[in-house]
């Protein structure tokens, strides 16, 4: 039931409380959580994630097509009816960009005018525009883009690196998502799931006030020496059952929760108190203005989150549909607009802080969505789905800066030059945490299953 709610932290709770006594062993075989080493050195620690969720425009953001100045408003011929999601509403009709581009840092980085702050760091930034999914809708290609499958029910993959790498901090979870203020994206809580992995793996998300996880604080009724003595019973009752069902693995990992729960009811609360870090450092991530004060803030909590031993944190920008998300199906301006305020400030600071700190030394930043916008118009002013071509960028934790790696063709429908998939993301994400994606297993009715399924190739063309 507590992992079927959706909260995540209810099944990852009910895995650690009986640990701090001692009378488990904080070994891999009873605490799933424990640190466990990578299979090779790595280049990073952790991973923050800026989830896109709606599908941001590559050709309106970071993939410039001339092309489609000369071709507005006529048919490209590259286009294909059956590759429209909104069927009828999508026409051929070539749609230039509404935004002016320029070229960025040492290496002319091209970004958009809507993302002035983040193109001062293009430097840092290894821009890959041959990205390409396997589906045109929502709900299965957030399932792609998170855990590798377009179906539900596998591990999300802050699950995978959970389970690869465990946990560099006792007193907060090793991953961490953080939705947007309007809600969660399509699919909701199955997007950081543990799938067939134990619950102590699935994602654990963080409110944007108030306590970070409810029902987090106990009762003002309850003391500490109270709950302590209770979590105490507890444990002699499961170490009791555990002794007499071996074969139990799961309990350990109820076991394992329960003392991350004791331990978080303090450093969670201390974690996302932001009012404690400096005034400048609050503007710097536009705290003080309305349209940047929750992506600003989430953006803030994950460098707090990283810096105290969170392995994976995801951040979602948009939430629902519609205007809500980066869906920009009705008017791509008004839409773009709004998320590019939202969040190019917030991000900008990210990596100017990380890099301050030393932290982009050893934290991997991805931004992205599920997939990108079609090149031709959807009712005059949108955009369709598009998972043919599409541009997602990462820093630091190894990865070159002040590059750009592959190509769409000349409208930005179809990823022609060094085309990199979903599983290939996947592998070399994994590799600059030290994992191995072809070693990286786990059995599940009689199979291993692994992240990238049965293909992807680290590109190792973006590493540093």
């Amino acid at each position: 039931m507590l992992q079927m709610s959706g909260g995540g932290f209810g099944a990852l709770a009910l895995n650690s409380l009986l640990h701090a006594d001692g009378a488990l062993a904080a070994t891999p075989s009873t605490n799933p959580l424990a640190a466990r080493a990578a299979h090779f050195a790595p280049r990073a620690k952790a991973v923050i994630f800026l989830f896109m969720y709606g599908g941001p425009s590559h050709v309106d953001l970071f993939d410039p097509k001339p092309e489609l100045e000369k071709w507005h408003g006529k048919a490209i011929p590259v286009w294909k009816p059956e590759d429209a999601f909104m069927g009828r509403k999508t026409q051929n009709v070539a749609m230039k960009s509404y935004y002016e581009f320029a070229k960025h840092g040492r290496a002319g980085v091209d970004i958009a005018s809507p993302y002035p702050l983040l193109a001062r760091h293009a430097d840092e930034l290894c821009v890959i525009r041959s990205m390409h999914a396997e589906s045109n809708n929502h709900g299965p290609a957030l399932f792609q883009m998170n855990s590798g499958f377009i179906q539900a029910g596998r591990p999300s993959m802050g699950s995978w690196v959970t389970y690869g790498l465990g946990s560099e901090s006792e007193n907060l979870p090793a991953f961490v998502v953080l939705m947007d203020h309007q809600g969660a994206p399509v699919n909701g809580a199955m997007n950081w799931s543990n799938g067939f992995m134990p619950a102590a793996f699935q994602g654990v998300p963080f409110r944007a006030s108030g306590d970070p996880i409810a029902y987090l604080t106990p009762p003002k009724t309850v003391s500490t020496s109270q709950q302590r003595a209770r979590l105490d019973l507890l444990r002699e009752w499961n170490e009791a059952y555990a002794a007499a069902h071996p074969a139990e693995s799961s309990l350990a990992a109820r076991i394992a929760s329960y003392e991350l729960a004791f331990r978080m009811q303090v450093s969670a609360a201390e974690c996302v108190n932001v009012n404690s870090e400096p005034e400048s450092v609050r503007k710097l991530y536009g705290l003080d203005r309305p349209v940047t004060a929750h992506f600003g803030r989430n953006c803030l909590l994950a460098r707090r989150l990283v810096e105290r031993g969170v392995r994976f944190v995801q951040l979602y920008s948009g939430g629902n549909a519609g205007l809500n998300a980066w869906d920009a199906h009705d008017d791509l301006k008004k839409n773009h607009d709004l998320h590019c305020a939202e969040t190019d400030q917030p991000i900008a600071a990210l990596l100017h802080d990380l890099k301050t700190t030393g932290l982009l030394d050893t934290t991997l930043v991805v931004w992205g969505g599920e997939f990108g916008r079609s090149p031709v118009a959807e009712n005059g002013k949108g955009r369709d789905h598009h998972p043919k071509g599409f541009t997602m960028w990462m820093a630091g934790g190894g990865i070159k800066g002040g590059v750009v790696h592959g190509a769409t063709d000349e409208f930005g429908y179809r990823a022609v030059e060094k085309p990199v998939s979903v599983p290939d993301l996947h592998a070399t994400m994994l590799h600059q945490l030290g994992l191995n994606h072809e070693q990286l297993t786990y059995r599940n009715s009689g199979r291993d299953y692994r992240l990238t399924d049965v293909s992807g190739e680290v590109v190792r063309e973006l590493l540093a």
